[in-house]
């Protein structure tokens, strides 16, 4: 649990700033050319602080998206492979099962993360607010009065069929090197 949360505590950190960028430069109408343009811009008129707004909303939707995925894909393994069998077929369902189960529960906190990292200015300003959002708690407030609480659910279906192929072959790929690499040794010792 500790090398987990240490794991995705550094991950975030090195991956957000590059989320940001991603996000701003996938926006309708994004006014970045490339990404050094946009770090450089952001980093000018923002500060080096929009590339970390998100950062504690990131964490908050990690650690609960892997902890809801991994209980989501044991609990399906126990349902459908209880033998916990090489089934190539079982691993790629529960972890599908598990990815839509994970990105369905955790979509509120990747819409507030992606507001913070993308559309800050175009919130404030339909809000008449300026300024900047800073943290997960404005981020749920302001999503809550643009949208109330269908507007914590834009996207789910895309955020699901993102995650599911995303997580089926994960956990094929690990299964499959898992027995790959145990009857390789179990071989060797015989």
């Amino acid at each position: 649990g500790i090398a987990g949360s240490v794991a995705t505590l550094l991950h975030d950190a090195v991956m957000n700033p590059a989320e940001v960028v991603k996000q701003r430069m996938q926006m309708f109408n994004s006014p970045y050319k490339s990404v050094l343009e946009c770090v450089r811009t952001v980093q000018k008129t923002e500060g080096f602080g929009a590339f970390y707004r998100s950062y504690t909303t990131q964490l908050t939707m990690n650690i609960p998206f892997q902890a809801i995925h991994f209980i989501t894909y044991e609990f399906m393994q126990e349902q459908i492979n209880p033998h916990r069998d090489y089934n190539p077929r079982s691993h790629i369902v529960s972890g599908a099962i598990a990815g839509a189960v994970a990105a369905a529960a955790t979509t509120p906190l990747d819409v507030c993360k992606t507001l913070l990292n993308t559309q800050e200015n175009m919130a404030l300003t339909s809000m008449n607010i300026s300024g900047h959002l800073s943290g997960m708690v404005n981020a749920f407030k302001t999503v809550y009065q643009l949208g109330g609480i269908s507007g914590y659910f834009r996207g789910v279906q895309a955020r699901v069929i993102y995650q599911m192929p995303s997580t089926a072959i994960a956990w094929s790929v690990y299964e499959f090197f898992k027995y790959f690499l145990t009857k390789h040794k179990l071989e060797k010792r015989a």
